[in-house]
């Protein structure tokens, strides 16, 4: 079985969380499609849901599958989130932003009762931060902010460059906030409940990857099929 296969079965394993009347949070990314695919046939044999989606992509595809959709202004209370993370831990802490909508996605997030993660195995991992942490930054000042942000890292055990996101054309790559997105190639955060509350308080930075206390259950694709960690 391939990676998209296990992101498929888990976004199916996902449906079991939503029903009728629902009001849910899409999310962004590979895995997060598939369960949007998941849930626009669904939608298709009747299910009444609407959905609020955490980028343009995520929105596009939506209307593609007709799912009803509104927003956050109309509609500020969500039942469930489905999205994808970058990588998890044990303790169901997430990094997220590697498609660039971790500020939308964490909005969204903790509007809702329950984030319900879907993944493959590839992402649990003892210590977070393999994966970069992607940080997003307004662009006005932003070289200021980004050394700001290299000295927290640093108080907070991290040694690593710290990089502006590009676009395909080599361009700053802007978020659907018009914003930077910063990656630091960290290898290892130490301490990531300080690091992500230290990141915050830096003006300039909007929000961090880091999504600590948000999950409330991780959904896992393997050969096997999925199975599911739950927070403790």
């Amino acid at each position: 079985m391939n990676a998209e296969e296990m992101k498929r079965q888990a976004g199916i394993k996902a449906l079991d969380y939503i029903e009728d009347g629902m009001r849910l949070g899409l999310g962004t990314g590979s895995t997060a499609e598939q369960f949007v695919r998941a849930l626009g046939e669904k939608v298709a044999q009747g299910m009444k849901v609407v959905g609020v989606p955490t980028s343009e992509r995520t929105a596009a595809l939506a209307r593609e599958l007709n799912i009803p959709l509104t927003t956050l202004d109309e509609t500020p209370e969500l039942d469930v989130t489905i999205d994808g993370a970058d990588e998890f831990d044990a303790d169901l802490r997430l990094v997220k932003g590697g498609g660039g909508a971790l500020l939308r996605e964490k909005i969204v997030a903790t509007a809702s009762k329950k984030m319900v993660v879907i993944t493959d195995e590839s992402k649990n991992v003892e210590t977070l931060g393999a994966f970069p942490l992607p940080i997003e930054v307004i662009p006005f000042g932003s070289r200021v902010t980004a050394l700001a942000i290299q000295k927290v890292a640093k108080a907070h055990g991290c040694e690593g460059e710290l990089k502006r996101r590009e676009d395909e054309f080599g361009e700053p790559f802007l978020t659907d906030s018009e914003n930077f997105i910063y990656d630091g190639h960290y290898g290892k955060l130490p301490d990531a409940d300080a690091l992500a509350t230290a990141l915050n308080i830096i003006p300039g930075v909007v929000d961090n990857g880091l999504f600590i206390d948000i999950a409330s259950v991780v959904i896992v694709g393997t050969p096997e099929g999925p199975y599911l960690v739950e927070k403790s």
